[in-house]
């Protein structure tokens, strides 16, 4: 079994998703993150004003797949639907699972994916 992580772009959202699904990738988790990378966050302008934006607004989804197959897909269409060139477009990271268990069965691993 794997975990896959991966910090997008928040507007690249919806075309990871559906292409998550168009995959057989059946569930996720969604968080609003913040943070920076290379691009060191920016200034902006507001109100005249010049301030500093240190940490970046991106999503992290969350994926837990059966086998390795599996996560070769969704790695692949997370990449070319979160991809936008520039940087700051993200990262994946992928882990290996010990043990998953469903709370409401007791069903365990695969089952319980």
């Amino acid at each position: 079994m794997k975990k896959i992580e991966a910090i997008i772009k928040p507007f690249k959202l919806e075309d990871v998703k559906e292409a998550l699904i168009e995959a057989g990738i059946e569930g996720m988790t969604i968080s609003e993150v913040k943070g920076y990378g290379r691009q060191q966050g920016h200034s902006e302008l507001y109100r005249g004003a010049e301030y500093a934006i240190e940490y970046i607004p991106k999503i992290k989804i969350e994926i837990v797949v059966s086998s390795q197959e599996f996560a070769d897909v969704a790695i692949n269409a997370i990449k070319e639907n979160a991809m936008t060139g520039k940087i700051g477009d993200g990262k994946i990271f992928v882990y290996d699972i010990a043990q998953v268990i469903r709370i409401r069965t007791g069903e365990e691993d695969e089952e319980a994916l």
